[in-house]
């Protein structure tokens, strides 16, 4: 009898079109920049209007799409408008692909935007909400780009990155953690991990604690934006 043979696993590189969302005029005089990611489950058409508390005509705010893109609630009904979707930067199958992948595509977005916008007048900021945070983090570390300003908002950097070799990815101008006091995803305990992994590390932040759970709050969004202006 034939033994039958184990498979094998193959990875292909493809061409992708991904999707991302902007306001403000890039022709105007811009002095800000803003590259922000939604959290898991989250579209970036949504996500993207929590900061129009933004707009001043002076301001650019981009919103990148996760590729993975799924059914909310797949036992709804096929044209059954409820049918939500959301989108993931990343699962635990294919994983180190998967933030790769996420990688170039930050990277290529941010060349874009700078193709149009001079960087050298501009101040740079990059907020990642939830899992949004682990995905923004992957990045700085992997791209030479300056960052004036980095907001992991519910959530953080993720265990995987090591500061003793990535410390000077994060010494930004201005690192800000923001949790809500009532966020269910994040217990207390992982944010005083959070904490003594950069004060370990001698890397300065600020912590924003807001009364609220795991969600965007405009207010505290408006205070951030304007600190250092």
């Amino acid at each position: 009898m034939r033994t039958p043979k184990t498979s094998e696993s193959h990875t292909l590189s493809v061409t992708k079109t991904a999707r991302y969302y902007t306001f403000g005029d890039f022709d105007a005089a811009i002095k800000d920049v803003w590259i922000v990611c939604h959290g898991y489950s989250q579209l970036a058409a949504g996500f993207i209007k929590y900061f129009d508390v933004l707009d001043n005509g002076t301001t650019i705010v981009v919103a990148p799409e996760a590729l993975s893109l799924f059914y909310l609630n797949r036992f709804a009904a096929e044209k059954d408008e409820a049918r939500k979707i959301g989108a993931s930067w990343m699962t635990s199958e294919n994983r180190l692909t998967e933030i790769q992948d996420h990688v170039d595509y930050l990277e290529a977005l941010c060349r874009s935007i700078f193709e149009r916008v001079d960087r050298s007048r501009v101040t740079f900021s990059v907020l990642g909400f939830s899992q949004g945070a682990a995905t923004v983090s992957r990045w700085i570390v992997a791209t030479d780009q300056k960052v004036d300003r980095l907001i992991l908002w519910a959530g953080g950097i993720p265990p995987d990155l090591k500061l003793d070799a990535n410390r000077a990815k994060f010494m930004v101008p201005e690192l800000h953690l923001v949790i809500g006091q009532r966020d269910e995803l994040i217990p207390d305990a992982a944010v005083t991990e959070q904490e003594s992994r950069l004060a370990q590390h001698k890397i300065p932040y600020r912590l924003t604690r807001f009364d609220g759970g795991h969600h965007m709050a405009q207010r505290v969004l408006k205070q951030l934006s304007e600190r250092g202006a």
